[in-house]
């Protein structure tokens, strides 16, 4: 019986194969079709390392795939200054020749051509968006190159310089958020440097262990958010130096800041942008709790949304004009100890934040905030359990 059912299920998984292989050779049957296929699958390929931008490790790994594209004999790669990055395919007499042809191609901004006994050698620039060739591609053919491989050839470059186009754009980015994280950490409110350390003076004389205590809370929170290290963090840690914050403005207030926190442990390992929830809470501390006279109350609450990670903080401060945030004030709202007021110098903690959600998750990834005037003000954000390419 045993014997009976491993012969069905090994003819069963037979037949299956065969389904999948009839099927696939319905989708790709003829020859043009299998060939479009192919360079879609050869051009994918070279992509992935084009996109980390134009080096030595990336040109290497590209190099055989363009090669396959243009359908050349060799294929060679190079820098803007004609420095050779990668060579793929049989070393011909044109070998010697690519790193002068590359240098003239992008002093002349046109291809080269070398021609040899036997083969020639097409130095095609690549320029990108900005106008200046980042590189040469140097391709090897036997004989005169007709139109058809001339045509080739320059499609494949141009192909090559959008992906290098989509590299530099990433790294811009990257660059802008960078900057971004920089003027965050810069708008850390004074205020609140300078009345800790007032609050840690006051205890230094009434209360010495409670004095250490804050200087240590102070010295962690500092350390933390001017840390080198990562765009990201986890919300465990984004957690930890808000409770640093929280102890020294709650040693400054006592009992008028009454501060509430609800976390799911699913939660603690969620990977967020660094300084994300900072710039929430000193805000609700500042401008929603401070700025009414009277302190209040803060919560902090992060739950499982499924896919995602729900995180809001909500005060019942002196709320503000809803008017005010659609007209796109969002960087309009301080951090300071009254109410911000369009016109002055206002921190833009709240649209950093959100600009960065947004580059880093996706436009449905905002803030969103909920307020009226006496109110008190809600924030609150979503941010994706995993998404590939981030981590802290």
């Amino acid at each position: 019986m045993t014997a009976f059912i491993v012969a069905t299920a090994a003819l069963a998984l037979l037949v299956l194969a065969l389904l999948v292989w009839r099927r696939t050779q319905r989708v790709v049957t003829t020859p043009a079709q299998r060939a479009v296929h192919q360079a879609l699958h050869t051009a994918s390929l070279a992509a992935v390392p084009l996109r980390r931008g134009l080096t030595e490790e990336s040109a290497s790994e590209a190099a055989p795939h363009l090669r396959a594209l243009a359908g050349a004999e060799a294929l060679g790669v190079a820098d803007a200054e004609g420095t050779l990055l990668a060579w793929d395919g049989p070393q011909t007499g044109m070998f010697a020749s690519f790193a002068d042809a590359a240098r003239r191609a992008v002093a002349d901004e046109r291809p080269v051509l070398v021609t040899g006994d036997e083969h020639t050698l097409i130095a095609q620039p690549l320029p990108i968006d900005t106008g200046a060739a980042v590189g040469v591609l140097g391709m090897v053919t036997t004989g005169k190159p007709g139109p058809g491989m001339l045509g080739a050839v320059a499609e494949v470059a141009r192909y090559a310089c959008g992906q290098l186009e989509l590299a530099e754009l990433d790294a811009s980015r990257a660059r802008v958020d960078r900057a971004e994280l920089r003027a965050l950490r810069a708008q850390i409110s004074p205020h609140f440097i300078y009345n800790a350390l007032n609050t840690i003076a006051s205890f230094v004389r009434t209360d010495p262990d409670r004095a250490r205590e804050l200087i240590l809370e102070f010295a962690d929170f500092t350390r933390y958010s001017f840390r080198a290290a990562g765009e990201f963090t986890v919300l465990a840690d984004e957690l930890r130096n808000i409770e640093r914050y929280l102890a020294l403005e709650q040693a400054r207030f006592g009992d008028a800041l009454d501060v509430r926190l609800r976390i799911a442990p699913e939660v603690l390992g969620v990977v967020l942008p660094f300084l994300a929830l900072q710039p929430l809470v000193e805000n609700a501390v500042r401008h929603g709790l401070a700025g009414g006279g009277r302190g209040g109350q803060l919560s902090i609450v992060a739950t499982d949304a499924g896919t995602d990670c729900l995180i809001s903080v909500e005060d019942d401060g002196i709320g503000m004009d809803p008017d005010l945030l659609r007209s796109g004030a969002l960087d309009a709202v301080d951090t300071g100890s009254g109410p911000a007021r369009t016109g002055e110098a206002a921190h833009v903690g709240l649209a950093n934040v959100d600009d960065r959600l947004r580059a880093a998750f996706g436009n449905d990834y905002g803030l969103v905030v909920e307020t009226a005037p006496g109110a008190g003000t809600k924030v609150s954000m979503r941010v994706p359990k995993f998404r590939a390419g981030i981590r802290a």
